[in-house]
């Protein structure tokens, strides 16, 4: 009976209550997430202590304010009960009698008893509410401007912020997303959102296009707004552009992506003609670039344009005469000094570093890469009489620059010519988590850059490089042209050696093998198209283990035992591996060797995250760059602590310590996203490192990753041993299959803008800056097939003369009906 009469109860009101803060006993420093020791002067749940524990989101609050919380009583494991917050605001009285004397406070200047009956009187018990949601209501009373301005003006100061992240939590936003929402768009936020909810897709890293429209529903954003459609265009663009690693797409695929967002699980199906008629409106305001078939996203398209234009800057620089001699002889010193004899390759790889201002040096693992950097370096400084002291130069000032795209990759740079380098992210002082763009890198200083790992190098982020290079520095560019492109888009280091101009060398022959060293010969073999016919022999250095996906966990673990007791280490020890996914996969054999090399016991803490479980003692991957602490993607550190609970004052946190070759950092629980088990990490990953043990598992089951740069790039990570475990049959699969280039424009834009240098002998119209060729208009849906427009500065048949064709008129440039540099033909800036 006392069931049934429960199903005709009325449901509960909220829980809240009513109080003053006491303390924050933890705040964190990356999001609104507090936790308070509020007072309790009124609740609407049983709670006889005098004071409650509180979590949620909140913003500054002042210990002498009454607030309301709601929300509900929660029974934490650690903690024991608390209350977990979902909205609160100032407590603001609701009778006649309490509004009255609540307006004529102390706060309101100016606002005496009988000013706060007539406003009362005049709007009603919710008066602030109204006054809050329309200032103008109190228009229709007869009050002095200065004082509607301070009731306005302290209304909204007890709202602010707090009225901000109630509306964030009401749209469901946890503490992270909603520290980065309002730090992008401030006092703005909650406008930006009601404005158009699917900015955020662009703006705020976490936030996906399903997120947005769930946010877009909650406001009553209809399926087919022009918002939505447009967002959606925008997301599939950056889809396939990371998804294949090109920097543009075409209209098919552009187009079904697009219809296939937006109608996911919709009751309302937006027709493909509407998508197509928004693409068409997005090109015309050049939110993206259409030219000759191809859609690009704006960045992408501007970048190719910028790279060409700052390298031909770059390289049609004045430059020092150098004697011929004397660079023979500087040569010869640095072979003397060094003790290396330069083979007539390597030695003319030197030379011409020396003798142009841009270079691109290539090569195989061996062929003596690192030998050629130190070498530059020495005949630079002999040269330019430069000195390699450190200890001469004041912080930033060394006029040698070295910088790598990975930490580790830098790392392994500065060993090797006991020289300072860095990660391209840092040098630029951009931080890890942005996107390169035109405002957010520094330029940088000195004589001499050198980037190695050049194939890791995407677009945007060697736009952002290119551009802060100074026209007076030298500038080396090295990598494997073999190895995998970029995870972002582009194939930068690609179209820059197909492109004739720029001076090359290829190093071939191999210098850094001993005598039954075998793993080198595989990896050129490998590049070649072919496999040696002793690889699934046992040889000194390396191995294959045949079996079947289903066998590689249990093979890996007994490799891993051996390997121990022959004193390999986790941190000698590397497993790679195509793809997360899979008996064979990343996830599963991260599991596997960490309970191998770091089981559980009692005297280790650990915790989980997300799926993984972080152990002390753990081998982990940083997995952004992180220049405040300086930790970047792929640097590999181990856990050695795991704090939870109170902590020194009182605070209550969940801390991971992680050393990173000595340098310990600490991540709350927002950062361990950046983090994830590395006893096996994923062949991209581990570009720019080398390991003394790798472990590479390769079953047919990664057929579509099988590749042959991917396997080329997997086994010179390997620098004693390698293990090959899985099936011939997928390696020979990987070696054969050298997939396809991507889509990229670098190659033509390169030749463009050379092309129109050499017609015009003239400077840039606006040295730094693109010039662009104008965006071919897309008239019909879906996006027809129209040749692009020529470049701005491309020159024109001259017509004949008459005597209006020689006064010279925007309109007649505009037009291309004369040269606007009539008469400069020849002239630099540098004649000036």
């Amino acid at each position: 009976m006392a069931a049934e009469m429960d199903l005709f109860k009325t449901p509960a009101e909220p829980s809240f209550f009513i109080g003053q803060v006491q303390s924050e006993i933890f705040t964190s420093p990356d999001s609104f997430y507090k936790v308070l020791i509020v007072s309790v002067e009124e609740a609407n749940f049983d709670w006889d202590a005098p004071e409650i524990t509180v979590t949620g989101s909140f913003g500054d609050l002042s210990d002498d304010q009454t607030y309301r919380f709601e929300g509900q009583l929660v029974d934490h494991p650690r903690y024991g009960r608390q209350f977990q917050a979902q909205s609160y605001h100032v407590n603001q009285p609701t009778s006649r009698e309490g509004l009255i004397d609540f307006l004529s406070g102390k706060q309101f200047s100016g606002v005496g008893k009988k000013t706060a009956e007539k406003i009362v009187d005049t709007l009603g018990t919710d008066a602030i509410a109204k006054i809050n949601q329309d200032p103008h209501v109190l228009d229709a009373i007869t009050l002095r401007h200065g004082v509607k301005q301070s009731i306005i003006e302290n209304l909204q100061a007890s709202q602010g912020m707090d009225q901000i992240i109630i509306g964030l939590n009401d749209l469901g936003f946890g503490s992270n997303l909603s520290r980065a929402i309002f730090d992008k768009y401030g006092d703005e936020t909650l406008h930006v959102i009601r404005e158009n909810p699917y900015k955020l897709v662009q703006d705020i890293d976490g936030i996906s296009f399903k997120r947005a429209d769930q946010v877009a529903d909650h406001l009553g954003i209809t399926p087919d707004d022009p918002r939505r459609i447009t967002a959606a265009i925008f997301q599939s663009l950056d889809d396939l552009t990371m998804e294949t690693g090109d920097t543009y797409t075409t209209t098919g695929p552009l187009l079904q992506q697009t219809a296939r967002l937006l109608n996911d699980g919709g009751q309302r199906q937006i027709a493909v003609p509407t998508i197509s008629d928004q693409i068409v409106s997005l090109e015309k305001k050049d939110a993206i670039n259409y030219e000759d078939q191809r859609i690009y996203p704006a960045a992408l398209y501007k970048a190719e344009w910028q790279i060409a234009d700052h390298l031909h800057r770059l390289m049609n620089a004045p430059k020092d005469r150098l004697d011929q001699e004397t660079v023979d002889e500087t040569v010869r010193k640095v072979s003397v000094q060094t003790g290396i004899k330069y083979d007539p390759v390597q030695e003319r790889a030197i030379k011409t570093a020396l003798n142009n201002k841009v270079m691109l040096l290539t090569g195989g693992p061996g062929t003596g890469k690192t030998t050629i950097i130190k070498g530059i370096v020495e005949a630079f400084a002999r040269l330019h009489q430069i000195s390699l002291d450190l200890d001469e130069y004041k912080d930033n000032s060394f006029p040698v620059l070295l910088a790598a795209p990975t930490g580790r990759a830098a790392k392994r740079m500065s060993e090797a010519t006991d020289l300072p380098a860095s990660t391209i992210h840092r040098m630029l002082g951009l931080n890890g988590r942005e996107m390169p763009t035109d405002m957010n890198a520094r330029d940088i200083k000195g004589s001499l850059l050198i980037i190695d790992e050049m194939s890791m190098v995407d677009t945007l982020l060697f736009k952002t490089l290119v551009q802060a290079i100074p026209t007076a520095m030298h500038v080396v560019l090295v990598g494997d042209k073999d190895q995998l492109p970029s995870v972002s888009p582009g194939q930068v280091f690609h179209d820059l050696l197909s492109f004739p101009e720029i001076p090359r060398v290829e190093l071939t022959n191999i210098h850094r093998q001993s005598a039954d060293s075998t793993i080198i010969p595989l990896a050129h073999a490998i590049k070649e198209g072919h496999l040696p016919p002793d690889l699934t022999n046992k040889l000194p250095d390396r191995s294959f283990v045949k079996c079947h996906a289903a066998q590689v966990p249990s093979i890996i673990r007994q490799i891993i035992d051996l390997s121990a007791k022959r004193g390999y280490t986790a941190a000698d020890v590397q497993i790679l591996a195509p793809m997360y996914r899979g008996q064979a996969g990343v996830d599963n054999l991260n599991q596997l060797a960490q309970q191998a090399y770091n089981p559980p016991s009692k005297d280790k803490q650990e915790i989980e995250f997300r799926g993984q479980v972080f152990r002390v003692g753990d081998k982990v991957l940083q997995l952004v760059n992180s220049p405040e602490n300086n930790v970047f993607n792929g640097d590999i550190g181990r856990i050695t602590a795991v704090e939870t609970g109170a902590k020194k004052g009182g605070k209550r946190t969940d801390t991971i310590i992680i050393d990173f070759d000595g340098n310990e950092v600490n991540y709350g629980r927002q950062e361990w996203t950046q983090i994830r088990l590395a006893y096996c990490i994923s062949i991209h990953k581990s570009q720019g490192s080398q390991f003394k043990m790798v472990l590479l598992p390769l079953v047919r089951q990664f057929s579509r990753m099988l590749q042959r740069n991917l396997v080329y790039t997997a086994v010179t990570r390997a620098a004693e041993k390698l293990v090959l475990i899985g099936e011939p049959a997928a390696m020979m699969m990987a070696t054969q299959h050298t997939g396809e280039n991507r889509q990229t424009s670098l190659l033509q834009r390169l030749t463009t803008v050379w092309q129109r240098h050499d017609q015009l002998k003239s400077p840039l119209d606006r040295p730094g800056e693109p010039q662009m060729p104008t965006s071919a208009a897309v008239e019909t849906s879906p996006v027809p097939e129209k040749p692009a427009a020529p470049a701005p500065s491309t020159p024109v048949e001259q017509p004949s003369a008459t005597p209006a064709s020689t006064i010279l008129t925007a309109a007649m440039i505009n037009n291309h009906e004369i040269d606007p540099l009539i008469g400069m033909a020849g002239i630099t800036p540098y004649d000036c």
